[in-house]
């Protein structure tokens, strides 16, 4: 597979959270350029990118490996979503363009069409297309790539169990999307921190090793998943 240099860094985190890359595996700058069919410059970049976002560790004697993060570090990363994705939608409120409101009122109208009669693989590329455009409607770019990458760190890590009120899950979607046209900011603040929570019991953790049979997601306190909660 032959990819631009610029693209390599995109192409193993998508590996990685796609468990191409194992968890703990080592990540030779070798194999990697001859996969993705680059010199291993691009490949060196890359790795250093990702192992300041977190995907990537430098072991002594065996050089960089997928990291390997603890249930603990996984249970943050759902805490951190429920505390950013509210700031996101507060900061798109006040900041969105009328070209990202386009975009996020067409998703909308999608996602509730397809709620009724699509498949959930569907509804999750849908999700993530809302999400992303929402994030990019918060017209920070720190704030931007945190989401970005926290999502991406909650793919690898996660399974998201296929909803059962979709319809219900994109009429918050259409709450969020209200409150950020009507520049509303704790109104989309709150939709989307409602919207974050019951999304969080969705959630079953991926355990690597057991053909990443999903287990319920707890924090040191309680268990996150409850009943009756939906994504």
């Amino acid at each position: 597979m032959r990819i631009p240099a610029h693209s390599v860094c995109t192409a193993i985190r998508d590996d990685i959270v796609a468990g191409i890359h194992e968890r703990g595996s080592r990540l030779t700058e070798e194999v990697l350029a001859r996969r993705y069919g680059v010199s291993r410059v691009p490949v060196r970049e890359a790795l250093r990118t990702l192992e300041a976002e977190g995907f990537v560790v430098t072991r002594r004697h065996a050089g960089a490996c997928v990291a390997e993060p603890t249930e603990q570090d996984a249970a943050d990363l759902l805490e951190m979503r429920t505390l950013l994705e509210p700031l996101g939608a507060a900061r798109a409120a006040q900041r969105r363009t009328e070209a990202h409101l386009k975009v996020l009122r067409g998703l909308v109208r999608l996602g509730r069409e397809r709620a009724r009669h699509g498949t959930g693989d569907e509804l999750r590329s849908l999700d993530g297309w809302f999400h992303e455009t929402l994030a990019q409607a918060c017209g920070s770019q720190a704030l931007t790539a945190a989401l970005t990458q926290l999502r991406h760190k909650i793919a690898w890590l996660y399974t998201v169990e296929p909803s059962a009120g979709p319809v219900d899950v994109w009429a918050e979607h259409g709450a969020i999307v209200d409150a950020v046209a009507r520049g509303d900011s704790e109104r989309a603040r709150a939709v989307a921190a409602l919207h974050a929570e019951r999304s969080t019991a969705a959630h079953r953790l991926r355990r690597p090793g057991a053909g990443d049979r999903p287990e319920r997601v707890r924090t040191s306190q309680h268990a996150v998943n409850t009943p009756g909660l939906r994504h």
